[in-house]
C-alpha cells in the first residue's frame, strides 16, 4: 500500500479536495518518513511540527465545511533555510545567524502559505548557498539519497532530499550558478529556474540583477507547476517582476498545469558543454546514451551550441560582485565565523574594478544577443545538467574533473551557469541513472521568457520516459536509508572539512 508521503503532490491534493484523504494524514505520513529516514542524510534541518499539525487540522476543519480550497490546501511543504520563515529558525547556514527566528515570512513563504501550503521544516543549504555542496557549520552536511557519503549538490541539497525520499511533497528552492537544477539532477527530482521576475524576490540586494531567483521543486513535473502557480506574481518589490501598470501579466492559471506538446514539432539543439563547459567523459558517454533512447521523440535534433564565449569570466565577476554586496561587511568585520567558500567570492570580489563589471556586463549583453540569434533556429536546447557524477560530500568541490583543473570552486557548474548569464529559463528532469548508479539530470533550456514551453517539454518527455526503468526517475531505497549509519556520526560532518 502507497504511504500517503509517497503520492505526488497532485494526487494528494485530489485526494485532499475529495476527503478521502485530511490533511492531517499527509502530515502524519511526511513526519513519519523524515523520522525515519533524516537521521542518514540530513535533509530537514529546522521541525515545525507542532505548528504544523495545527495548520493541518486547521486545514481539515476548512474541508468538511466545504469552504473553497486553494491550490496547495494540505500540502506540506519544505523551505530552504535561505528563506525566511516567521517564528522558524532560519540561519541561512551560518554560524552568525545560528539562533536567528524572523519576525516576518518572506514573501515566497507567505505566498504559498497562503495558497495553503504547511510549512513542515527548513531545508538544508550550504553557508549562505555558496558552494553546491550542502554543508555547513549549524547543521553539517546533507547526503545523496541514493549513497549517503556522496554529494546532494546545493545550494537547495536539502530539499531536494527531501523530496526524493518523500519527507514534503513540494519544497522551495533558489538558483544562481545551478542551484535549484544540480540538487535535482543528483537526486533523481525535478529543478526549475523560471525567467528573472516571474518568482518574486524582494531580497535581491541588485533588484535588476538577473543571475539570482527563487523557484519550484518537486518530484514530477506536474507537482512542480501546481507549486509554481502559487509563487508567481507582479509583486511590486521586485523590480524584475514590474509589468504594464493596472495588468496583470503573470497568471497563476498560465502555469497551474503543464501545457500540452507535440514533441514531433520540435528542433532540438543537443550539447554536453555549450562549448565550454568541463563536462566529464562519463557524464558526455551517459548523455549520449540516454538521447540514443529518446531522440526519436522530436522533430529534429542537432549537436549545436549557442556561442558562449566569455560566459566563464562574466559569471565570475557579476557573481562575486552579487556577494560582495551581501556579504562584504559580513566577511571583513567576523572573518573568523565564516567559511571558506564566502571568504573567495568576497575576496575575489574586491580583486575587481568598475572597468572589470563594465567589461562584464557588456559581454554579459552580447552573450544574451548571440543567444537570441541561436533560438531563431531551435525551440529547446538539452544538455547534462551537471558536469559529473556525484562525488563525495567531503570534497569541498571538485578541484578537478578527468585530470583538468578547475577555474573556480564553482567552475563544475557551468552547464547550468551558461543558462543563467543570459536569463533564459532552465529545468532538469531526471532520466534514470549514470553508469556509477547515481540519478542523471538532463537540462532542458528555453527560449526568452519561454517557460511555459520548457515546462510542457519537459512534461512530455517525462511522460514518454516514465515506463522505461532506465530513463524513469529513479527512487531511492528508503528502507536501507531508514536502516543505515546516522550521517552525523561521519567525520568531518560538521563544518568544512
Amino acid at each position: 500500500m502507497t504511504e500517503p508521503c509517497d503520492l505526488s503532490a497532485v494526487e494528494a491534493r485530489a485526494l485532499i479536495g475529495a476527503k478521502k484523504l485530511s490533511a492531517s494524514e499527509l502530515l502524519e505520513s511526511c513526519i513519519r518518513r523524515t523520522d525515519a529516514v533524516d537521521p542518514a542524510v540530513n535533509a530537514m534541518v529546522a521541525r515545525d511540527d507542532e505548528r504544523a499539525r495545527a495548520a493541518a487540522e486547521a486545514a481539515d476543519a476548512m474541508t468538511m465545511r466545504g469552504e473553497a480550497l486553494p491550490a496547495l490546501h494540505g500540502l506540506p511543504i519544505g523551505i530552504k533555510d535561505l528563506e525566511n520563515v516567521a517564528g522558524l529558525r532560519t540561519t541561512y547556514g551560518s554560524q552568525l545567524y545560528h539562533d536567528h527566528v524572523p519576525k516576518e515570512d518572506q514573501l515566497i513563504v507567505a505566498k504559498v502559505r497562503e495558497a495553503g501550503a504547511i510549512v513542515l521544516a527548513k531545508t538544508n543549504t550550504p553557508e549562505w548557498g555558496a558552494g553546491a555542496n550542502t554543508r555547513n557549520a549549524v547543521y553539517g552536511a546533507t547526503g545523496n539519497p541514493f549513497d549517503p557519503v556522496k554529494s546532494a549538490a546545493g545550494s537547495s541539497g536539502g530539499s531536494a532530499v527531501a523530496l526524493a525520499t518523500g519527507m514534503v511533497p513540494i519544497a522551495t528552492g533558489s538558483d544562481t550558478g545551478g542551484s535549484l537544477r544540480n540538487p535535482a539532477a543528483y537526486c533523481g527530482i525535478v529543478g526549475f529556474r523560471p525567467t528573472p521576475g516571474l518568482v518574486p524576490s524582494e531580497k535581491r540586494p541588485f533588484g535588476w540583477s538577473p543571475l539570482p531567483v527563487l523557484g519550484p521543486m518537486a518530484r514530477t513535473v506536474p507537482d512542480l507547476c501546481l507549486l509554481l502557480s502559487s509563487m508567481i506574481g507582479d509583486d511590486a518589490a521586485d523590480p524584475l517582476a514590474t509589468t504594464v501598470h493596472g495588468s496583470t501579466i503573470r497568471r497563476a492559471a498560465d502555469f497551474a498545469r503543464p501545457g500540452t506538446i507535440d514533441l514531433a514539432s520540435l528542433r532540438v539543439a543537443i550539447t554536453p558543454d555549450f562549448g565550454f563547459a568541463p563536462t566529464e567523459k562519463h557524464i558526455r558517454k551517459v548523455f549520449a546514451d540516454k538521447l540514443s533512447a529518446f531522440a526519436s521523440l522530436f522533430g529534429a535534433v542537432e549537436e549545436a551550441t549557442p556561442d558562449c564565449a566569455g560566459t566563464d569570466e562574466t559569471f565570475e565577476v557579476l557573481r562575486a560582485v552579487g556577494f560582495l554586496a551581501n556579504l562584504h561587511d559580513t566577511v571583513r568585520d567576523t572573518p573568523e565565523m565564516v567559511g571558506p567558500n564566502v571568504r573567495a567570492n568576497v575576496e575575489e570580489g574586491l580583486r575587481y574594478g568598475a572597468l572589470d563589471i563594465a567589461r562584464a556586463l557588456k559581454r554579459q549583453t552580447a552573450i544574451y544577443q548571440r543567444w537570441q540569434g541561436f533560438f531563431e533556429n531551435y525551440d529547446v536546447i538539452l544538455s547534462p545538467a551537471v558536469t559529473l557524477s556525484p562525488r563525495p560530500w567531503a570534497e569541498l568541490y571538485p578541484a578537478e574533473i578527468d585530470g583538468q583543473p578547475t577555474r573556480t570552486y564553482f567552475h563544475w557548474l557551468a552547464l547550468a551557469y551558461a543558462a543563467t548569464t543570459v536569463g533564459h529559463p532552465a529545468i532538469s528532469l531526471p532520466v534514470g541513472l549514470d553508469d556509477n548508479g547515481m540519478p542523471f539530470g538532463l537540462q532542458i533550456v528555453g527560449p526568452r521568457g519561454g517557460d511555459a514551453k520548457v515546462l510542457a517539454v519537459a512534461a512530455a518527455l517525462e511522460a514518454a520516459l516514465a515506463g522505461d526503468p532506465l530513463t524513469a526517475r529513479p527512487v531511492p531505497n528508503i528502507a536501507r536509508l531508514a536502516a543505515g549509519p546516522r550521517i552525523d556520526a561521519v567525520p568531518g560532518f560538521l563544518g568544512f572539512g
